[in-house]
């Protein structure tokens, strides 16, 4: 198991959102995601549209993996909404090649939403990702209301939020059995 804590990008500050830490565990044929996320009063959590896929999740609350192989410039995007929407695309090099990576099983989500504290949970199937060990980025698009929204990552480094950035890939991920 992996966790770390995101930071909002500095040019779109978040309405209430004090944090959003992160998990990420590797679980034979899943993947086990979670974001929690502190301060959620104002969250905006899209409506139920059950599960399939669906481009452009971004435009609203969604929570985002990128993985790679460790040193290599392909890597896989996954887009996962609290409406159980998805979306796996996977890239030949930074914003170059994208295609629609195939999935053998839909992924899990569940949001559960409280006053001040959301937590977004996703399985992911193993086979729907490349193997490991993976260098990772981690990330979230929280709009809250009034139109606010806030891009979290591990880490950012252009003026603009840019989670497909390799500097993102800062999370690493190893093999079973690895160090």
């Amino acid at each position: 198991m992996q966790t770390a804590s995101l930071v909002s990008h500095p040019a779109y500050p978040p309405r209430s959102v004090r944090s959003i830490t992160t998990r990420i565990t590797p679980d034979g044929e899943w993947v086990r995601l979670r974001w929690r996320i502190e301060g959620a009063n104002d969250l905006v959590v899209p409506a139920f549209a059950g599960k399939g896929r669906a481009d452009n999740l971004w435009r609203t609350t969604c929570f985002e993996l990128f993985l790679r192989a460790p040193g290599e410039r392909a890597y896989v995007e996954l887009n996962l909404s609290p409406s159980e929407r998805w979306a796996a695309y996977e890239f030949t090099g930074y914003r170059e090649g994208m295609a629609e990576r195939p999935a053998p099983r839909e992924p899990a989500c569940t949001m559960r939403a409280g006053e001040a504290l959301a937590i977004f949970d996703a399985a992911v199937p193993s086979a729907a990702l490349p193997p490991l060990p993976w260098e990772c980025a981690m990330a979230a698009v929280i709009e809250e209301t009034g139109g606010i929204k806030s891009y979290w990552a591990l880490g950012h480094g252009k003026p603009e939020p840019d989670f497909h950035d390799p500097a993102c890939f800062v999370l690493s991920v190893p093999a079973p059995g690895g160090a």
